[in-house]
C-alpha cells in the first residue's frame, strides 16, 4: 500500500493569552485540537464547520505560516512542520495556496504576468522570454488569454481576479494546493466556473486539494471526501457520497439540516442546534459539542470521544453513535436521516 501524498498527526494549535490579575496562569485558545488525516494524490479534501472551528487554522499550519503546538505534518514521508527555515525553504514549492480574497491576496503593483513568475523567480533565474512563456502558459491554462498578461489585479473582474491566483499557485508545479474558502466571495455562476477549473486541473495534473468551505453545495460538488470540524476537533471523516446521504455525528446532521435546499418541493428533516459554540479558551469537559447535542448521555459530558472506524470506512467521534469500545459497525444502528424527503 503506497504511502499519502500528506499525512497529518495529532496537529495541535494553541494560543496564549496574557493572564489575568488573579489567574496563576495563563489561559490558551485552543484553536485545533489532535487532528490527523491524510490526503491521496489527485484527491479533494474538504474541510467544513461553523467559524471559528478552525478550519483556517489548519490552512496555515499546513502552509508552515504558523508553528504547530504538536504534531506532524508529512509531504512524502519528511515531517515539514519540524523543518528549520532554511530546510523548509525546497519544500515550499511542494504545497501552494489559493486564499479567499482574489483581490488582497494580490500584489496591486504588479502585473498579471509577474504575478504569474514571482514565485518562480524565488528559485530560479528566468529570462524575460521564459518569463513571458510561463505565464502565457499557466494563463492558458486557467482559461485567460495571454493578452491579459499585462493587465493589474485591479483591471480584472473578481473571476478573473481568482484565476490568476489559481495560475500563480500552479507556477510552482505543487502536489498539493490548499484552496481556503477560494470560491466565497464571487458570485455564483463565477463560483461554478472556478469549480470546474479546479476539478479539471485536478484530472489533468494529479493535484491534491484541501479545500477549506462552510458552503456544503460547493463541498458535495467538489470534494471526494469531507472532515467535519467542531470546536477544534474532527467529529466526522467521511467520503462526500456517505457523508450526505446518511450524516452520523449529531453534528454533521444539524449541519446538512441548516443548509437551504434549492428545490421549493423538497421539505427538509430539521436538526436545529440551540445555544451557542462554546468558547475555545474554555471548552466543555468531555464532548465539546455536549452542550447542544440532543442525544447527548453522562459519559458525553465526562470523556472526549475518539475517532472511531464504522462499518462503511468512515470515522466518527461520539459517544452515542459510535462507541469507542464496539465493533466498528454501528453504522446500521443510525436512524434514518437525510438532507431532505420528497
Amino acid at each position: 500500500m503506497s504511502r499519502p501524498l500528506l499525512k497529518v498527526e495529532n496537529l495541535t494549535k494553541h494560543y496564549p493569552t496574557a493572564a489575568g490579575f488573579l489567574e496563576k496562569a495563563a489561559p490558551v485558545v485552543r484553536a485545533v485540537e489532535d487532528v490527523s488525516f491524510s490526503v491521496e494524490a489527485g484527491e479533494t479534501l474538504c474541510i467544513v464547520g461553523e467559524s471559528g472551528c478552525g478550519k483556517s487554522t489548519i490552512a496555515r499550519l499546513l502552509m508552515r505560516l504558523i508553528d504547530p503546538t504538536s504534531g506532524r505534518v508529512l509531504i512524502d514521508g519528511t515531517d515539514i512542520a519540524g523543518l528549520k527555515k532554511h530546510e523548509l525553504r525546497a519544500w515550499r514549492r511542494r504545497m501552494q495556496m489559493v486564499f479567499q480574497d482574489p483581490f488582497s491576496s494580490l500584489n496591486p503593483r504588479l502585473t498579471a504576468g509577474q504575478i504569474i513568475t514571482e514565485p518562480v523567480e524565488n528559485f530560479e533565474r528566468l529570462s524575460r522570454k521564459q518569463r513571458q512563456a510561463l505565464a502565457a502558459d499557466l494563463l492558458g491554462k486557467v482559461g485567460m488569454s495571454p493578452e491579459l498578461m499585462n493587465r493589474l489585479p485591479s483591471e480584472m473582474s473578481g473571476g478573473q481576479r481568482q484565476r490568476l491566483g489559481i495560475a500563480r499557485a500552479l507556477a510552482l508545479q505543487p502536489a498539493v494546493i490548499i484552496a481556503d474558502e477560494a470560491v466565497s466571495a464571487l458570485d455564483v455562476s463565477v463560483q461554478a466556473q472556478i469549480l470546474n477549473l479546479l476539478m479539471d486541473l485536478q484530472q489533468q495534473l494529479g493535484i491534491a486539494f484541501i479545500f477549506i468551505s462552510h458552503d456544503l453545495s460547493v463541498v458535495e460538488h467538489i470534494g471526494h471526501r469531507v472532515a467535519v470540524m467542531y470546536l477544534g476537533r474532527i467529529v466526522e471523516l467521511s467520503s462526500c457520497e456517505a457523508l450526505f446521504a446518511k450524516p452520523v455525528h449529531p453534528y454533521t446532521e444539524a449541519l446538512i439540516a441548516a443548509a437551504p435546499v434549492p428545490d421549493p418541493a423538497r421539505v427538509r428533516v430539521q436538526a436545529p442546534l440551540e445555544g451557542e459554540v462554546p468558547s475555545p479558551i474554555d471548552p466543555p469537559r468531555g464532548c465539546a459539542f455536549h452542550p447542544r447535542c440532543p442525544l447527548a448521555v453522562e459519559r458525553c459530558r465526562l470523556d472526549v470521544p475518539p475517532l472511531v472506524p464504522l462499518a462503511d470506512g468512515r470515522l466518527v467521534a461520539c459517544h452515542v453513535r459510535a462507541p469507542a469500545e464496539g465493533r466498528p459497525d454501528h453504522l446500521g444502528s443510525v436512524p434514518e436521516s437525510s438532507l431532505a424527503v420528497g
